[in-house]
């Protein structure tokens, strides 16, 4: 099987690390992807700028689109949103939302992922959750309850989580964090952003 990414280099390597079983060519950018006729799939990593574009190119494209749904784009019917953020893509279990067939789900398989199909929403499932267990952590800072590592480090022995809050918005971004955050409080207050996130945001 072959499959056609553009990524960057962090991106790259989570996806394709332990998963060699796959003939992966890597692209600068989605507007290559139209060179590799003979690819099963691409994964459009990055911003995705080539959206309508995707239709044309016969095959399923894969869009890291966390905040923005298949809706917002009015997406191609060939195009699936996942999960790109830091720490996502080396999991065995991810998040998509799309109409998945059964080869959609045998191209999953292939690369040895477990799909769970998601309504396409924003935030999907995951990613609102861990958004929001980082936002209570900075309205944490915020009430003075502790410090960053001090929050991290209780996290990680509590729960057994594999990273702290604030090394987990470290990872992912703060400011991709606060865009989702954001987007979700427009219709729910619950996912009102810290203060103090969105001043490291805005410091960044």
């Amino acid at each position: 099987m072959q499959i056609v990414v553009a990524a960057s280099d962090e991106q790259w390597k989570e996806l394709t690390g332990n998963r060699t079983n796959i003939n992966w060519q890597r692209v600068n950018s989605a507007a290559d992807f139209s060179e590799h006729t003979n690819a099963d799939a691409c994964f459009s990593l990055k911003e995705n700028s080539f959206i309508a574009e995707f239709e044309s190119l016969k095959k399923p494209v894969f869009i890291n689109s966390v905040v923005r749904t298949l809706a917002d784009y009015d997406a191609p019917a060939n195009v699936y949103r996942i999960n790109g953020w830091a720490t996502f893509l080396n999991r065995t279990v991810w998040e998509i939302a799309g109409n998945v067939d059964e080869n959609i789900k045998s191209i999953f398989e292939s690369i040895g992922i477990k799909i769970n199909i998601v309504p396409d929403e924003p935030g999907f499932i995951t990613a609102r959750i861990i958004a929001m267990i980082i936002n209570e952590a900075f309205f944490a800072i915020e009430d003075n309850v502790s410090s960053k590592t001090e929050i991290d480090t209780a996290m990680k022995l509590g729960t057994n989580y594999p990273f702290g809050p604030f090394e987990w918005a470290d990872l992912i971004g703060t400011d991709n964090i606060s865009a989702l955050l954001q987007k979700l409080n427009q219709s729910d207050s619950r996912y009102q952003p810290s203060e103090q996130l969105i001043k490291e945001v805005n410091n960044n």
